[in-house]
């Protein structure tokens, strides 16, 4: 749809994607009513950054009502499927969208899609710096071409889009939420991988590799995919790429496969008989395997997208990390303390784990996504002396680490909320070691986010003495 004037649209949710998508709507054309569960209280901002438009608030419930005269229904990340309000708008006929799809719809310019169940983030920030050095004025013939990236990751781009040109360029995060909803996929699209997360919302792993596998689904042959090949979930989806695959790797790659791989501890790229060495992993300035691979998936999309080599390479060396990902926060007393918000699935925590030689006083918590535990707990039973649980996942860790056991004894200490786990952290680290937060569960118990945990806990770790 591209059209919306005179249309009545019903957004659920009234966090940054859905008042973004309401004031664009509203600006073009159509009748919003914006909905969320919670009160009228909890949104005097929200009210008053859209009080010069003419959405209207419905809040406290989705009553069905709502659905009366609604063309169409747009759900903000995160709104469950489940809902009777969604339910009897897909019995009643009427379609689902959300802000991503809204502007793939109406983007004049070229767009680059990244998913994954981890590195995503990363990824989308090192290659939206890429593109900045390799669009800089001073590098092109023409007066200006912007750099747009946001999606899941900052703004959504809706907030942009009418002030977008052809020559533009937009760099999305897109999460599995929004994809579930998407009929258009990006030019350029990229899986990194496609482990367990999220299965409190689709519920099976086939479910949610069905709503990551929807970034290739509408490409065309002119369009590029780009495929992990180290995990199974992503490189499995190969056989559903329309136009050109690359992929990426740790190790090397097979013969005939394209993109860019590690081999004796350098980066390198290839590109049918093209071959380009790109820089050595210990100038890399992320700590971890997985933060390599991230910046092989960096590269091998550059390349798909026509970066410039010196403008990659340039990018990579200064890239230090993204705000709640591994981030050093101080060093206190021989004590380095890492946040790693970011990390909302055991899986996450682990890759954290294996970025750390040093001991490691781990900081587990939050609220359980109905993801499994056990490898985490034998990774703990096997490289983690000390672990503070906190939130309401902690009995569910505490009974997954106790029932793997094992040689080592591991001291495993229990809070009820972030602030106290600080504190037991504090106590228990000595100098040499690593106070990493790296929760494994998501942050809603206690924080609106994982940005909100992870400035919370920054804060916190600075005012320690």
């Amino acid at each position: 749809m591209t059209n919306w004037n005179n249309t009545h649209t019903l957004i659920l949710g009234a966090a940054r994607q859905g008042i973004a998508l309401a004031r664009w709507l509203s600006r073009h054309g159509s009748h919003v009513t914006l909905s969320d569960s919670r009160s009228a209280d909890e949104f005097a901002s929200a009210r008053a950054s859209l009080a010069d438009t003419n959405v209207e608030w419905a809040v406290g419930g989705h009553p069905l009502e709502l659905l009366e005269n609604t063309d169409v229904l747009c759900l903000s990340g995160g709104v469950p499927l489940d809902l009777p309000i969604v339910q009897e708008a897909v019995k009643r006929g009427i379609p689902l969208s959300n802000d991503t799809q809204i502007f793939m719809d109406v983007a004049p310019c070229k767009t680059i899609g990244i998913t994954g169940s981890a590195g995503k983030t990363t990824t989308t920030t090192l290659v939206g710096e890429m593109a900045k050095l390799d669009r800089r004025p001073q590098a092109i013939d023409r007066e200006s071409s912007i750099v747009y990236v946001g999606g899941n990751l900052g703004d959504p781009l809706i907030n942009y889009v009418d002030d977008m040109k052809a020559d533009d360029l937009a760099i999305l995060e897109i999460s599995s939420f929004q994809l579930e909803q998407m009929t258009i996929s990006p030019n350029i699209s990229a899986i990194l991988n496609i482990t367990p997360n999220h299965l409190d919302r689709h519920g099976t792993m086939a479910a949610y590799t069905n709503a990551k596998a929807r970034i290739l689904q509408f490409q065309t042959g002119k369009d590029t995919a780009i495929l992990g090949h180290d995990d199974k979930g992503a490189w499995s989806l190969r056989n559903k790429v329309k136009g050109k695959l690359f992929t990426f790797s740790l190790h090397d790659l097979d013969e005939g496969l394209n993109g860019a791989y590690l081999h004796d501890g350098l980066l390198n790229l290839r590109d049918g008989n093209a071959y380009l060495p790109l820089i050595l992993r210990e100038k890399v300035q992320l700590r971890g395997d997985h933060n390599v691979a991230n910046v092989l998936s960096a590269f091998t999309i550059g390349h798909a997208a026509g970066f410039k080599l010196d403008d990659m390479l340039a990018a990579v060396e200064e890239f230090r990390s993204v705000p709640h990902r591994l981030e050093l926060v101080r060093e206190l007393n021989g004590v380095r303390w890492y946040n790693d918000s970011i990390a909302t699935a055991p899986e996450r925590s682990i890759a954290a784990i294996h970025a750390f030689d040093e001991p490691i006083v781990l900081m587990l918590g939050g609220r359980d996504k109905d993801l499994p535990w056990d490898e985490i707990a034998k990774l703990i039973c096997k490289r983690v002396d000390h672990v503070v649980l906190f939130g309401e996942a902690a009995e569910l860790i505490q009974k997954a680490v106790s029932t793997v056991g094992g040689a080592r004894s591991v001291d495993l200490r229990r809070a009820k909320q972030l602030k106290e786990a600080i504190a037991i952290a504090a106590e228990i680290a000595r100098a040499g070691d690593i106070v990493l937060l790296s929760p494994g569960g998501t942050s809603y118990d206690e924080f609106k986010d994982f940005a909100e945990r992870g400035e919370t806990f920054r804060k916190w770790v600075l005012e320690l003495s």
